[in-house]
């Protein structure tokens, strides 16, 4: 199942495929590659949002939260700065924590979304 999922989701994280295969477990090859199709269109990439916090050090703090669908987070760090660039230096470091978090709901979403079809 590993294997598939690799092939089926490319440049997806030890943990991430480690949250997708115990998801998944069940579905059956046909929903697998229904549910695979679906989250790489929802799923973020760790360096996008690397790249957004960085963006938001250097200019408009906050992108990286827009970009994970926090939007009243992202307003906030826009008119304050990214909370004094603080939150976006904590951001910096917890890139890879925001992006997995943002994929476990979208894998979830998906998932629904995959058992509730015929």
């Amino acid at each position: 199942m590993a294997s598939k999922l690799l092939h089926l989701v490319p440049g997806v994280e030890p943990n991430e495929l480690i949250y997708l295969e115990n998801i998944t477990k069940d579905l059956s090859e046909e929903k697998l590659q229904t549910f695979a199709t679906f989250y790489n269109t929802e799923r973020k990439k760790s360096d996008t949002i690397l790249i957004g916090a960085v963006i938001g050090l250097l200019g408009v703090g906050g992108i990286q939260r827009f970009m994970i669908g926090q939007v009243g987070m992202g307003i906030l760090y826009l008119l304050t700065a990214g909370l004094c660039y603080i939150g976006t230096i904590i951001d910096l470091v917890n890139y890879k924590k925001l992006t997995f978090e943002f994929n476990q709901q979208a894998a979830n979403t998906v998932y629904q979304a995959v058992l509730s079809m015929k």
